[in-house]
């Protein structure tokens, strides 16, 4: 039986030591308006859902712990400041749409959930992964098949990212944390949207 609380701890490690994928570059570029897929699997073009400042989270999946503290903590402390100041959040994971409703109803989610077949929006901003060979070892030896999971049959995952984007896409402000075990925090948006206004 593989150790594989140690087998992630490894990877997160390896994940924490890598360097962050430059993305200084993409401020002011505008995020495709990719087609995604809602929860009761019918087809939404990104452009439809962002109709205002809106912050886009890219989150692995409803199977990844640290995804859903992270979004339960964004329904607790961000959707409340970002309604306050009429700004949206949309959360996108590549996983199937049936991964998406969970995700949302385990954690009471009101702020929209999404699918990226293909991981199209992590794709065009350079945030992609995937897991170590050790690690896809474990995950199936745990019952997690990612192939299985995700929409397009891979195992690719996004980074978790967090951005700031207007009404046209424009990107405004990102963070990309490679160790999916540290994510942005809701006081960070926050201070980066309120940055921006000022």
């Amino acid at each position: 039986m593989t150790d594989t609380t140690a087998v992630f701890e490894r990877e997160q490690a390896e994940l924490a030591a890598s360097r962050p994928p430059p993305t200084a570059e993409l401020v002011g570029t505008v995020v495709p308006d990719v087609p995604l897929v809602d929860v009761d699997g019918a087809p939404v073009e990104l452009g439809n859902v962002v109709d205002r400042p809106t912050v886009i989270v890219l989150y692995r999946g409803a199977w990844c712990p640290f995804c859903n503290l992270t979004l339960r903590s964004y329904q607790q402390d961000l959707v409340p400041e970002l309604a306050r100041r009429g700004v949206g959040l949309i959360a996108v994971s590549p996983q199937l749409p049936d991964g998406s409703l969970t995700m949302s109803e385990k954690n009471e989610l009101t702020f929209t959930v999404l699918s990226d077949p293909g991981n199209q929006i992590a794709s065009g901003l350079g945030v992609l992964t995937h897991p170590s060979a050790e690690a896809r070892a474990a995950q199936l030896e745990m019952g997690l098949d990612l192939a299985a999971v995700n929409v397009d049959g891979t195992t690719v995952l996004p980074m978790a990212t967090a951005l700031i984007v207007d009404s046209d896409r424009k990107i405004r402000w990102i963070d990309v944390r490679p160790d999916y075990s540290a994510r942005t925090t809701a006081s960070e948006i926050l201070a980066a949207f309120d940055s921006l206004e000022n």
